[in-house]
């Protein structure tokens, strides 16, 4: 564990106008309702404003509305987006508690000669990698991760354990994989003849950008003929299932339980909650963003919020909707004693 902090030393580090002692010490990053006199913490969300003024941390990241108040309690670092600040400091904070070991090779490791490696590349027990693998300087492969032939893995690219890359499959720089990640399964192809299914070999590998995230568990099929792409930024959570030949846009971000049917295409900067399903061959365009477990069977060209399962609908209009349905049961009783009442 990293020795304590002082307010001046994040300051340095990340800016923001201090309000209180430079000197104030810091020893973790808190919720405000689980700190305490040695804890840094903040207010994003105003849900949580009634905790500012009882919380026991020692410093609050606050924005400049909130200025006069944070510091009435205490120390307060001022900064425009205090959710951004908090962030920036978490990776801060993780540099100096989860540094890094000095890379090696280790002897249980499987490395194909024909295998090219960058400087500091880290290889931990029973990893495989298989023929014309190319790996860029200071990536980390996890333990029994699987790097078939031909893949390539960026700079800087951090495998967790039990990560598996397909044949041919890329994976651009600074990227994290999390535990049990596939990339580059068979897409779900297959032809029926006669009552039984023809397997179409997928032909096409997978293309993942700079700086994207995927969380555990999460998999990426390879395309049939043409590659799956995941551009720069994309952020995935655990659970995910992308199909085959499906495109998503740079910094779209996507929520557990998510499945991505084939050949669908997904803009840039949208956002899609938990558990969403989207069918195939469909195309969604910049800036659109859907509600947990919402069925998109249509293609969206429009930005906005989408929500709802009966079908899906722009938001407003589906919260309507979702409103007169409750009613659903008594406004038929009414009808049912209407008819009755005109019919004596």
């Amino acid at each position: 564990m990293a020795s304590a902090v002082t307010l001046a030393e994040v300051i340095a580090a990340l800016g923001g106008d201090l309000h209180g002692e430079a000197s104030t010490r810091i020893e973790r990053i808190s919720t405000l309702q689980g700190a305490n006199a040695s804890s840094i913490s903040f207010l994003a969300n105003p849900r949580y404003l009634t905790q500012l003024a009882s919380t026991s941390a020692a410093c609050v990241i606050v924005a400049p509305a909130l200025a006069e108040a944070a510091a009435a309690r205490g120390a307060a670092i001022v900064t425009p987006d205090s959710y951004l600040y908090f962030a920036r400091l978490t990776q801060w904070w993780a540099r100096r508690v989860r540094v890094r070991a000095v890379p090696r090779i280790h002897p249980s490791a499987v490395i194909a000669p024909s295998a090219r490696l960058g400087e500091g590349v880290d290889v931990a027990a029973l990893a495989v990698i298989e023929d014309d693998v190319q790996i860029g300087d200071c990536a980390i492969i996890g333990a029994q991760c699987v790097i078939e032939r031909g893949a390539v893995i960026g700079a800087a690219t951090r495998l967790a354990a039990h990560v598996t890359v397909g044949f041919d499959c890329k994976i651009g720089e600074r990227c994290i994989l999390h535990a049990g990640v596939v990339i580059g399964a068979d897409g779900f192809g297959f032809a029926p003849n006669a009552g039984r299914w023809e397997k179409i070999e997928q032909l096409g590998a997978v293309r993942i950008g700079n700086d994207v995230e995927i969380g555990a568990n999460t998999c990426i099929d390879r395309g049939a003929l043409d590659d799956t792409v995941l551009a720069d930024g994309v952020k995935l959570d655990n659970l995910i299932q992308i199909a085959h030949n499906v495109r998503i846009g740079e910094h779209t971000a996507i929520a557990g339980c998510t499945a991505i049917a084939g050949s669908t295409t997904i803009g840039a900067h949208c956002t899609i909650a938990g558990a969403a399903n989207i069918v195939g061959h469909l195309e969604i365009g910049d800036h659109v963003h859907v509600s947990a477990a919402t069925l998109i069977s249509r293609s969206i060209q429009k930005p906005g919020l989408y929500s709802g399962v009966f079908p899906f609908d722009d938001n407003a209009s589906w919260e309507k909707n979702a409103a007169t349905l409750r009613n659903l049961y008594s406004l038929r009783q009414r009808v049912l004693a209407l008819e009755k009442k005109n019919s004596s």
